[in-house]
């Protein structure tokens, strides 16, 4: 595992033990079972687009102002056609927070669209603060989880009624993804994503989407993760097997996402030669 990963791990396991100590997991659990039901995530079956709210990123810096109304943000996105729309809850690197998370899924809950807890997700109680938060949706990375420990989250995950993204770096990975990533129910899908940035320089290499594609598994529709920005690029990945791709610091930079998005979709939607 990278050097910012293990940090990311620890920081992310430090969070969990303090978060227990101010909220039990049985008050945890039972207000995440008062929590009302998050929209399906529903997808269109040729090329759908997880759309970003993020802040920071550690390879680019800020993206936005705190203070930026990213609540106008995320509405374009769904309006534009987003399948679902990643939150960062993670506070030292990213700027992100649960209150984000809290506040996404309650703005576009009315009009369909989950949001989706992207962190680096250690335990179960994370999922169940997710859920609680009102989201529809998690992210697991696998290279940073144990077999067991991945499979455990998993089915918290399903029973939680939580559609999942495992993150996959490399072929080991995907392999481990592949076995993982039965079939399931909308409510409970299982998504696996191919991220191409390197977690020693931080740096994005599109060619990692074409060297795994033909490991992508048949259980679970594939998502291009990290080197996304145009629709070209969008196209191209489509061309290679991936259903999807998750974009942020392109949507969060642009001034009108809603416009770029509905590009990369009507791109990517239309029949490939």
């Amino acid at each position: 595992m990278s050097g910012f990963l293990s940090a990311m791990e620890r920081s992310s396991a430090e969070r969990v033990a303090q978060a227990c100590r101010h909220e039990p997991i049985g008050a945890l659990e039972r207000r995440a079972a008062r929590a009302p039901p998050p929209p399906v995530l529903k997808l269109s079956g040729e090329f759908d687009v997880i759309a970003e709210l993020k802040l920071r990123s550690p390879a680019e810096g800020e993206l936005r102002a705190a203070d930026h109304d990213w609540r106008s943000r995320i509405g374009a996105y769904a309006r534009a056609g987003a399948a679902a729309v990643s939150v960062l809850t993670e506070p030292t690197r990213f700027d992100g927070s649960l209150d984000h998370l809290r506040e996404a899924a309650a703005a576009l809950a009315p009009l369909g669209v989950p949001a989706m807890r992207k962190d680096f997700i250690v335990d179960s109680y994370q999922l169940l603060e997710a859920r609680a938060a009102g989201a529809g949706g998690v992210l697991l990375i696998a290279r940073m989880l144990r077999r067991e420990r991945l499979a455990e989250l998993l089915e918290v995950a399903r029973k939680q009624g939580l559609f999942v993204l495992l993150e996959a770096f490399d072929a080991a990975d995907l392999e481990l993804c592949a076995e993982l990533a039965a079939p399931r129910t909308a409510a409970g899908a299982v998504l696996v994503g191919v991220n191409c940035r390197d977690l020693d320089t931080l740096k994005v290499n599109r060619a990692r989407f074409k060297e795994l594609a033909p490991l992508l598994p048949q259980s679970a529709l594939a998502v291009a993760e990290s080197g996304v920005a145009t629709a070209a690029e969008a196209r191209a990945v489509r061309g290679l097997g991936y259903r999807l791709a998750l974009i942020g610091t392109a949507l969060m930079t642009c001034e009108d996402p809603g416009i770029l998005l509905s590009e990369i979709l009507a791109a990517t939607r239309t029949v490939l030669p």
